[in-house]
């Protein structure tokens, strides 16, 4: 091979004879390529690099069965690629390129598996063919270029992966996709991600056990030619890099549901291409910077909801005229709604509500006229309704709730559907369909006649008699205040609003053990005697080292905050104070149910059984009302708020008993805010992150990464249905391999009902029967027994079925 780079091959024979035959042709071939590129360079036609002649043509007669190379003979060494045959599958794979590809292709190989290394959980065994026996471009999730063979694509999403990512996941320098969300990846976001020059679209959101925490690294505004960035649904704090604007290129950028503070950069107006901006639920602070309503490419959404953003709504955001989507509501935005919205003209949903927004709505809005959903609730906004938001052919949803309108409530249009149109604490308006409870309106003036004396004489004497009566009621009234004490009912709201950590010291004995009533996922709660009264209360003590629980206390203050109904738990007052050593306290106050949860009496336990000394028996009827008490809480939680409110842990323990067996719903901790049919449809970005609610309950779809629903409450309802009725919980160790409460009670119905039944459901009123009627008696009221719990039976399995949309 004098006079050429040598070429390394691996030799493959087919077997057989006839090989010289084949060497002797392979020669011929050899010679008639090397004339051929003498003559191309003595034309001119030379291709870049040295000896530089066609691949594929010496490829095609070197694939052929039974042929091998001979020593000297391999023509155009120095254009040719290295290569190696590997086998793999029972068939020859070539890769391979030049020395320098040789060396890429050895760095991605490396790079994978040190990403591998850092892995330290991997349920599905996705990286089992990650091994050196295996092509590593044929490793799962791995996708390599055609022409170089280095790794372009790198897909590992919803696999329940735990561990790091690896640094070295920079050195992958032809990747083009990198997706790998909805895992358990934690600590942060290595800084070398920046290296990957050629990235287009990186997934990082919802790794949501440990999830990935720290700052968003600078260097990735360093991806220029970056298309779509996701790195919501995680523990990311610090600010927002002003260097993301750099990304020029970027369509989609997401960040929601993080701990982002700061304010927002101006620099984000740079990236010229975005067309979807979601920074949803941050604690971004200050105002909205002009340059992001300069963003004319902003097409689909722009989500800037549930912050603390300050300050007017710039007079810029009438550029946004391309724009389909605008929220930014649940900030602290302040001004009067600018007439320039009007220039918005293709938008179909604007949200603003839960703001300080005051003034009227302006005649510019009847330029929206795609509009289909408008939230201005929550706001100071006043005036009278105008007759635009009815003649608005495209509106569905319109929600004006809370805020300062007086006057007539159209009858057309959106408002002759009182779910679509939101009217409720607007004080002085009046009219409207019926269905909004609203006055009747009366704007007749009075005739102008003249009072005669004895008319004018009986007003005073009326109006004498009224002021007398009402001054000695009042001193009635103060009267009683101070003979009694007011005491906590079933009707008053937070009485005890200053109430102090000492108070609350004082009242559970130093939060003493003996007062201890039970120990949650996010704090303790104590039995309690206020000084005031004597009054029994409950209280939830957080324990602010452990993950969530402030935002668990947030959450609960949110969902207790407007709720009211009889079989809810009553939040008294909260206290948000400092212990004897200066650190947060965080405590809710509730009334005390004296009969305890719905657990205790499902499945008393020998130390219950000791306190209460008449055995812990509920019969059917009791049972019965109290999953009739659970069913009203959740249609109410679900319906009936102004905000639809997902629990998300429905199950015995939060299911309290008052003195007369009365259910009530508590613990809201980890509850969910849902949009429903009237609310912020950015919410259902969050949904949900990994498995919500307790194991046994929580909906299956919760463990794949669904959104919150109310589905999930209800197929916790259907589980506790079933574990009321037969008296063994979901958990009971019964219940292996394929058989779970479900299908035992629906192999069940409908014969088999009573034997699966609690036995004890209907020990005590059959001795009553039989004592008082006979034994013929008894076999009849058995029966309408049975009749009751396949009904009660079918409901319960038509809610727990495994497939929400059934």
């Amino acid at each position: 091979m004098e006079g050429t780079k040598a070429a390394s091959w691996t030799v493959v024979y087919g077997g057989g004879g006839g090989d010289r035959t084949l060497v002797r042709e392979r020669d011929q071939l050899i010679s008639e390529r090397e004339t051929s590129c003498r003559k191309r360079e003595r034309d001119g036609k030379r291709l870049r690099g040295e000896w530089e002649c066609s691949a594929e043509a010496y490829q095609e007669e070197s694939d052929k069965p039974g042929w091998s190379a001979a020593p000297g003979k391999a023509p155009c060494a120095a254009a040719m690629p290295r290569r190696r045959l590997v086998a793999y599958g029972g068939r020859l794979v070539a890769y391979g390129g030049s020395t320098y590809a040789m060396a890429g292709n050895e760095t991605d190989r490396l790079s994978l598996l040190e990403f591998k290394a850092k892995i330290s959980h991997d349920p599905f065994m996705v990286f089992s063919s990650w091994n050196e026996t295996t092509y590593f471009c044929l490793w799962y999730g791995v996708t390599c270029g055609h022409q170089h063979q280095r790794v372009i694509e790198l897909r590992l999403p919803s696999l329940k992966l735990a561990g790091s990512i690896s640094p070295f996941i920079g050195n992958l320098s032809f990747l083009r996709i990198l997706l790998l969300p909805n895992n358990s990846f934690d600590h942060e976001i290595p800084p070398q991600i920046g290296r990957l020059h050629r990235l287009k679209i990186l997934f990082l959101q919802y790794n949501s056990m440990n999830q990935v925490s720290g700052n968003i690294p600078a260097a990735i505004g360093r991806l220029h030619r970056l298309k779509i960035l996701n790195l919501s649904g995680n523990n990311l704090s610090g600010s927002i890099p002003h260097s993301l604007g750099n990304l020029t290129l970027l369509l989609q950028l997401f960040l929601y549901r993080n701990y982002l503070g700061g304010s927002i950069p101006a620099s984000l107006g740079d990236c010229k291409s975005l067309i979807l901006l979601n920074l949803f639920g941050n604690n971004l602070n200050g105002s909205i910077p002009q340059q992001i309503f300069g963003l004319t490419s902003l097409s689909i959404r722009l989500t800037l909801s549930r912050n603390c953003l300050t300050g007017p709504l710039p007079m810029e955001v009438g550029n946004l005229k391309n724009l389909g989507e605008l929220y930014i509501s649940e900030n602290m935005l302040f001004g009067e709604i600018l007439s320039s919205l009007g220039s918005c003209i293709k938008l179909e949903t604007l949200y603003m509500g839960r703001n300080f927004f005051q003034g009227t709505i302006l005649p510019s809005f009847s330029s929206l006229r795609g509009l289909q959903a408008l939230d201005l609730s929550q706001n100071n906004l006043s005036g009278k309704i105008p007759d635009l938001l009815a003649n608005m052919k495209s509106l569905q949803i319109l929600d004006i709730s809370y805020d300062n309108f007086q006057g007539s409530v159209p009858t057309n249009g959106v408002f002759k559907n009182s779910s679509s149109a939101l009217v409720v604490g607007n004080n002085q308006l009046c009219g409207g369909i019926p269905e909004m409870h609203l006055p009747k309106c009366n704007f007749k003036e009075p005739e102008n006649t003249k009072l005669t004396l004895t008319l004018k004489l009986i007003i005073c004497i009326v109006l004498g008699l009224l002021g007398v009566t009402s001054v000695l009621y009042f001193l009635y009234v103060s009267w009683l205040r101070k003979k009694r004490r007011v005491s906590i009912s079933s009707s008053s709201g937070n009485l005890f609003l200053n109430i102090s950590y000492q108070s609350l010291i004082k009242a559970t004995d130093g939060l003493s053990s003996t007062n201890l009533l039970g120990v949650g996922s996010f704090g303790s709660v104590y039995e309690g005697v206020l000084d005031e009264g004597g009054t029994i209360i409950a209280v939830k003590v957080l324990n602010l080292l452990c993950h969530r629980a402030f935002r668990s206390f947030l959450v609960e203050c949110e969902a207790l905050r407007n709720i009211r109904h009889r079989n809810l738990v009553k939040v008294l007052t909260v206290c948000s104070s400092a212990d004897y050593h200066g650190n947060d306290f965080k405590a809710l106050v509730y009334e005390f149910m004296v009969n305890g949860s719905l657990e205790e009496w499902l499945h008393p336990t020998a130390i219950e059984d000791e306190r209460h000394q008449d055995q812990r028996n509920l019969d059917l009827f009791q049972r019965l009302d109290i999953a009739i008490d659970v069913a009203s809480a959740l249609e109410y939680l679900h319906y009936h708020c102004k905000t639809q409110i997902i629990h998300c842990d429905i199950k015995p323990s939060n299911i309290l008993l008052d003195n007369e067996m009365i259910g009530h719903v508590g613990d809201f901790g980890i509850a969910r805010f849902s949009p429903g049919n009237n609310h912020d449809a950015s919410t259902a970005h969050s949904s949900t992150i990994g498995l919500r609610g307790t194991f046994g309950y929580a909906a299956p779809e919760y463990g794949m990464g669904n959104e919150v629903s109310s589905n999930g409450d209800m197929y916790s309802y259907g589980i506790i249905l079933l574990e009321m009725f037969i008296g063994k919980r979901p958990t009971d160790d019964i219940f292996q391999g394929t058989l779970n409460l479900y299908s035992f009670v629906k192999t069940a119905l409908p014969q088999g009902v009573v034997e699966i039944a609690d036995p004890t459901l209907f020990q005590e009123r059959e001795e009553e029967t039989t004592r008082n009627n006979g034994h013929n008696n008894n076999i009849t009221r058995r029966n309408k027994n049975q009749e009751c719990l396949v009904l009660i039976f079918r409901i319960g399995v038509a809610c727990s079925f495994e497939q929400p949309e059934e």
